[in-house]
Protein backbone atom coordinates (compact mmCIF):
# COMPACT_ATOMS: atom_id res chain seq x y z
CA UNK A 1 0.00 0.00 0.00
CA UNK A 2 1.66 3.48 -1.06
CA UNK A 3 2.40 5.04 2.16
CA UNK A 4 -0.04 7.51 3.71
CA UNK A 5 2.86 10.78 3.15
CA UNK A 6 2.91 9.58 -0.63
CA UNK A 7 -0.68 9.07 -1.56
CA UNK A 8 -1.79 11.48 -4.41
CA UNK A 9 -5.80 12.16 -5.02
CA UNK A 10 -7.61 14.49 -7.07
CA UNK A 11 -8.98 16.67 -3.52
CA UNK A 12 -10.34 14.07 -2.25
CA UNK A 13 -9.44 11.39 0.49
CA UNK A 14 -7.54 8.31 -0.89
CA UNK A 15 -9.27 4.79 -0.72
CA UNK A 16 -7.84 1.30 -1.33
CA UNK A 17 -10.17 -0.86 -3.37
CA UNK A 18 -11.72 -2.77 -0.60
CA UNK A 19 -12.61 0.56 0.98
CA UNK A 20 -14.46 2.02 -1.98
CA UNK A 21 -16.29 -1.38 -2.52
CA UNK A 22 -17.44 -1.54 1.07
CA UNK A 23 -18.57 2.54 1.09
CA UNK A 24 -20.39 1.87 -2.40
CA UNK A 25 -22.36 -1.04 -0.41
CA UNK A 26 -22.55 0.31 2.70
CA UNK A 27 -24.14 3.38 0.98
CA UNK A 28 -27.21 1.50 -1.01
CA UNK A 29 -27.43 -0.05 2.01
CA UNK A 30 -28.72 2.53 4.06
CA UNK A 31 -31.31 3.30 1.38
CA UNK A 32 -32.82 -0.45 1.37
CA UNK A 33 -30.81 -2.23 -0.64
CA UNK A 34 -30.25 -5.46 -0.54
CA UNK A 35 -26.88 -6.78 -0.86
CA UNK A 36 -26.49 -9.10 -3.77
CA UNK A 37 -23.74 -11.78 -4.53
CA UNK A 38 -21.87 -12.16 -7.72
CA UNK A 39 -22.51 -14.28 -10.45
CA UNK A 40 -20.92 -16.61 -12.06
CA UNK A 41 -18.86 -15.42 -14.91
CA UNK A 42 -21.15 -17.97 -17.21
CA UNK A 43 -24.77 -16.59 -16.95
CA UNK A 44 -27.02 -19.23 -15.54
CA UNK A 45 -29.94 -17.36 -17.02
CA UNK A 46 -28.80 -15.69 -20.41
CA UNK A 47 -28.69 -17.25 -23.90
CA UNK A 48 -27.83 -14.09 -25.76
CA UNK A 49 -23.84 -13.89 -24.49
CA UNK A 50 -21.21 -15.89 -23.74
CA UNK A 51 -19.91 -14.58 -20.67
CA UNK A 52 -21.36 -11.92 -17.68
CA UNK A 53 -20.70 -8.78 -19.23
CA UNK A 54 -22.52 -6.08 -16.47
CA UNK A 55 -23.76 -6.33 -13.46
CA UNK A 56 -27.31 -6.43 -14.54
CA UNK A 57 -27.39 -9.42 -16.20
CA UNK A 58 -28.26 -11.43 -13.44
CA UNK A 59 -30.96 -8.78 -13.12
CA UNK A 60 -32.76 -9.50 -16.63
CA UNK A 61 -35.08 -11.90 -15.43
CA UNK A 62 -36.77 -9.56 -12.93
CA UNK A 63 -36.40 -6.60 -15.17
CA UNK A 64 -38.40 -8.67 -17.55
CA UNK A 65 -40.79 -9.73 -15.12
CA UNK A 66 -40.29 -13.25 -15.36
CA UNK A 67 -39.19 -13.89 -11.69
CA UNK A 68 -39.54 -11.96 -8.47
CA UNK A 69 -36.27 -10.19 -7.37
CA UNK A 70 -34.97 -11.00 -3.87
CA UNK A 71 -36.44 -7.46 -3.27
CA UNK A 72 -36.99 -4.37 -5.59
CA UNK A 73 -33.72 -2.46 -4.48
CA UNK A 74 -30.44 -4.36 -4.70
CA UNK A 75 -26.74 -3.54 -4.63
CA UNK A 76 -23.94 -5.81 -5.96
CA UNK A 77 -20.08 -6.00 -6.48
CA UNK A 78 -20.53 -8.33 -10.17
CA UNK A 79 -17.57 -9.80 -11.55
CA UNK A 80 -17.00 -9.03 -15.60
CA UNK A 81 -15.67 -10.12 -18.72
CA UNK A 82 -16.05 -7.89 -21.57
CA UNK A 83 -14.33 -8.51 -25.13
CA UNK A 84 -16.84 -5.39 -27.01
CA UNK A 85 -14.09 -3.06 -26.67
CA UNK A 86 -10.67 -5.07 -27.07
CA UNK A 87 -9.04 -2.37 -28.75
CA UNK A 88 -9.11 -0.38 -26.34
CA UNK A 89 -8.18 -2.63 -23.46
CA UNK A 90 -4.66 -2.16 -22.03
CA UNK A 91 -4.73 1.41 -22.24
CA UNK A 92 -5.08 3.49 -19.07
CA UNK A 93 -9.17 2.58 -18.31
CA UNK A 94 -9.95 -0.19 -19.86
CA UNK A 95 -9.37 -4.46 -18.81
CA UNK A 96 -11.04 -7.12 -20.01
CA UNK A 97 -11.59 -8.75 -16.26
CA UNK A 98 -12.74 -6.08 -13.87
CA UNK A 99 -15.39 -5.72 -10.88
CA UNK A 100 -18.54 -3.24 -11.68
CA UNK A 101 -20.01 -1.71 -8.34
CA UNK A 102 -24.29 -1.51 -9.29
CA UNK A 103 -26.96 -0.26 -7.68
CA UNK A 104 -30.68 -1.49 -9.33
CA UNK A 105 -34.68 -0.64 -8.95
CA UNK A 106 -37.11 -3.23 -10.41
CA UNK A 107 -40.12 -0.99 -10.81
CA UNK A 108 -39.01 1.04 -7.72
CA UNK A 109 -37.39 4.46 -7.57
CA UNK A 110 -35.96 5.66 -10.86
CA UNK A 111 -34.58 8.71 -12.27
CA UNK A 112 -34.78 11.11 -9.87
CA UNK A 113 -33.51 8.88 -7.08
CA UNK A 114 -31.16 7.27 -8.94
CA UNK A 115 -29.18 10.13 -10.21
CA UNK A 116 -29.28 11.76 -6.66
CA UNK A 117 -27.55 9.55 -4.59
CA UNK A 118 -25.02 8.82 -7.69
CA UNK A 119 -24.51 12.73 -6.88
CA UNK A 120 -24.34 11.99 -2.99
CA UNK A 121 -22.04 8.66 -3.11
CA UNK A 122 -19.48 10.57 -5.52
CA UNK A 123 -19.38 14.15 -4.52
CA UNK A 124 -20.29 13.65 -0.11
CA UNK A 125 -19.02 10.42 0.44
CA UNK A 126 -15.64 10.00 -2.02
CA UNK A 127 -15.17 13.97 -1.94
CA UNK A 128 -15.16 14.50 -5.52
CA UNK A 129 -14.89 17.97 -6.34
CA UNK A 130 -18.47 18.43 -7.71
CA UNK A 131 -17.24 20.88 -10.28
CA UNK A 132 -15.05 18.57 -12.12
CA UNK A 133 -18.09 16.19 -12.58
CA UNK A 134 -19.73 16.78 -15.87
CA UNK A 135 -23.15 14.41 -16.39
CA UNK A 136 -24.22 13.89 -19.76
CA UNK A 137 -27.67 12.78 -21.50
CA UNK A 138 -29.58 10.83 -23.77
CA UNK A 139 -30.55 13.59 -26.53
CA UNK A 140 -34.84 12.36 -26.26
CA UNK A 141 -34.09 12.05 -22.30
CA UNK A 142 -35.14 15.33 -21.19
CA UNK A 143 -36.58 14.37 -17.72
CA UNK A 144 -32.75 13.15 -16.96
CA UNK A 145 -31.54 16.84 -18.25
CA UNK A 146 -34.09 18.28 -15.98
CA UNK A 147 -33.26 16.95 -12.91
CA UNK A 148 -29.50 17.32 -12.94
CA UNK A 149 -30.00 20.74 -13.91
CA UNK A 150 -33.34 21.64 -11.61
CA UNK A 151 -32.80 18.77 -8.90
CA UNK A 152 -29.22 18.71 -8.42
CA UNK A 153 -28.15 21.96 -9.36
CA UNK A 154 -25.37 21.05 -12.21
CA UNK A 155 -24.98 24.08 -14.53
CA UNK A 156 -25.95 23.60 -18.02
CA UNK A 157 -22.92 24.25 -19.37
CA UNK A 158 -21.48 20.95 -17.68
CA UNK A 159 -24.58 18.62 -18.64
CA UNK A 160 -23.63 16.92 -22.11
CA UNK A 161 -26.31 15.60 -24.42
CA UNK A 162 -24.38 12.22 -26.45
CA UNK A 163 -26.12 10.11 -28.93
CA UNK A 164 -24.55 7.19 -27.62
CA UNK A 165 -26.47 7.78 -24.23
CA UNK A 166 -28.88 4.18 -24.57
CA UNK A 167 -27.44 0.92 -22.98
CA UNK A 168 -28.42 -2.56 -24.61
CA UNK A 169 -29.54 -5.15 -24.89
CA UNK A 170 -26.40 -6.96 -24.08
CA UNK A 171 -27.28 -9.43 -27.13
CA UNK A 172 -29.31 -8.86 -29.70
CA UNK A 173 -32.95 -9.15 -27.56
CA UNK A 174 -33.50 -7.94 -23.55
CA UNK A 175 -33.43 -4.54 -21.81
CA UNK A 176 -32.40 -1.67 -22.90
CA UNK A 177 -33.01 2.41 -22.19
CA UNK A 178 -31.49 5.66 -22.09
CA UNK A 179 -28.47 6.14 -19.86
CA UNK A 180 -26.78 9.29 -17.93
CA UNK A 181 -23.21 8.91 -17.99
CA UNK A 182 -21.23 11.05 -15.27
CA UNK A 183 -17.23 11.74 -16.49
CA UNK A 184 -14.72 13.35 -14.19
CA UNK A 185 -12.38 16.01 -15.68
CA UNK A 186 -9.09 14.82 -14.80
CA UNK A 187 -7.39 18.39 -15.85
CA UNK A 188 -5.21 19.86 -18.46
CA UNK A 189 -1.96 17.34 -17.67
CA UNK A 190 -4.98 14.60 -18.93
CA UNK A 191 -5.21 16.36 -22.47
CA UNK A 192 -7.42 19.14 -24.24
CA UNK A 193 -10.63 19.79 -23.03
CA UNK A 194 -11.86 19.44 -27.03
CA UNK A 195 -15.18 18.56 -27.34
CA UNK A 196 -15.94 17.36 -23.61
CA UNK A 197 -17.30 14.44 -22.00
CA UNK A 198 -17.30 11.53 -24.51
CA UNK A 199 -15.02 12.93 -26.81
CA UNK A 200 -11.60 14.33 -25.20
CA UNK A 201 -9.00 11.82 -23.03
CA UNK A 202 -9.17 14.51 -20.65
CA UNK A 203 -12.46 13.22 -19.32
CA UNK A 204 -12.85 9.83 -17.79
CA UNK A 205 -15.79 8.14 -17.36
CA UNK A 206 -16.68 6.31 -13.78
CA UNK A 207 -20.48 5.79 -13.26
CA UNK A 208 -23.37 4.70 -15.87
CA UNK A 209 -26.73 5.63 -14.80
CA UNK A 210 -29.00 3.36 -16.95
CA UNK A 211 -33.40 3.61 -16.89
CA UNK A 212 -34.36 0.15 -18.39
CA UNK A 213 -37.61 1.13 -20.07
CA UNK A 214 -38.08 -0.81 -23.32
CA UNK A 215 -37.54 -4.82 -25.26
CA UNK A 216 -35.70 -5.28 -27.83
CA UNK A 217 -37.54 -7.99 -29.80
CA UNK A 218 -34.61 -9.58 -32.51
CA UNK A 219 -36.09 -7.37 -35.57
CA UNK A 220 -35.41 -4.28 -33.17
CA UNK A 221 -38.09 -3.37 -32.30
CA UNK A 222 -38.95 -1.66 -28.94
CA UNK A 223 -42.10 -2.51 -26.64
CA UNK A 224 -42.29 -0.82 -23.29
CA UNK A 225 -41.15 -3.39 -19.87
CA UNK A 226 -43.51 -3.87 -17.62
CA UNK A 227 -42.25 -1.51 -15.09
CA UNK A 228 -39.14 0.81 -15.02
CA UNK A 229 -36.24 -0.27 -13.67
CA UNK A 230 -32.76 1.34 -12.98
CA UNK A 231 -29.32 -0.07 -13.61
CA UNK A 232 -26.47 1.26 -12.91
CA UNK A 233 -22.67 0.17 -13.32
CA UNK A 234 -19.36 1.73 -11.77
CA UNK A 235 -16.26 0.09 -12.71
CA UNK A 236 -14.28 -0.05 -9.36
CA UNK A 237 -10.71 -0.55 -10.63
CA UNK A 238 -11.22 2.71 -12.77
CA UNK A 239 -12.92 4.35 -9.98
CA UNK A 240 -10.55 2.85 -7.36
CA UNK A 241 -6.88 4.56 -9.80
CA UNK A 242 -8.82 7.44 -9.80
CA UNK A 243 -8.95 7.73 -5.99
CA UNK A 244 -6.05 6.98 -5.89
CA UNK A 245 -4.72 9.73 -8.04
CA UNK A 246 -2.65 7.04 -10.46
CA UNK A 247 -3.09 7.39 -14.34
CA UNK A 248 -3.82 3.74 -15.07
CA UNK A 249 -5.84 1.01 -13.54
CA UNK A 250 -2.68 -0.98 -14.03
CA UNK A 251 -1.25 1.00 -11.31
Amino acid sequence: MQPATERRSHGHRWMSGSEVRRAFIEFFEERGHKEIASSSLVPHNDPTVLLTTAGMQQMTPYFLGLETPPAVRMASVQKCFRTVDIDEVGDESHCTFFFMLGNFSVGDYFKSDSLRWSWEFLTEVLGLPAERLYPTVHPSDEDAYRIWKDEIGVPEERIGKLSDNWWGPVGPTGPNGPDSEIYFDLGPEAGEFGEGPGESTRFLEIWNNVFMEFFQAPDGSRTPLPKQNVDTGMGLERLTAMLQGVSSIYD
